[in-house]
């Protein structure tokens, strides 16, 4: 297990037919060999695991990776117990630049984000 900074951008949607490098995401997560989450890694660094919403036009927001039952969220608030934006299927994918994560965002709405670098901290 190694810790990797992992940079998210909003793939293409019908607001951004392009996608868009302003709005995204800086993920710290613990990767295996087969470079994909490791929850057992997590577990060690949690405290590591530290997420960064950019969004243009909004200040930043930072969070923690949460591993919720079976699933992966983001946590921008340690004092409640909900997290503020699961991941789908985060567990499942392959951390490769061009790979694609999709976020259920606070606003209720799921979005699509492109990997665009994946390299060790």
């Amino acid at each position: 297990m190694a810790l990797y900074r992992v940079r998210l951008t909003l793939a293409r949607n019908e607001d951004y037919p392009a996608g868009s490098a302003a709005h995204g995401y800086d993920l710290v997560v613990p990767l295996d060999k087969a470079m994909r989450l490791d929850a057992e890694g997590w577990r060690a660094e949690a405290k590591k695991c530290v997420v960064r919403r950019f969004w243009e036009g909004e200040p930043d927001q930072v969070g923690l990776l949460r591993h919720i039952g079976r699933g992966w969220a983001i946590d921008y608030d340690a004092k409640t117990i909900e997290a503020d934006e699961p991941f789908f299927k985060l567990d499942r994918h392959e951390f490769q630049n061009g790979e694609y994560i999709s976020v259920t965002e606070q606003d209720g709405e799921m979005q699509t984000f492109r990997i665009v670098s994946v390299e060790p901290v």
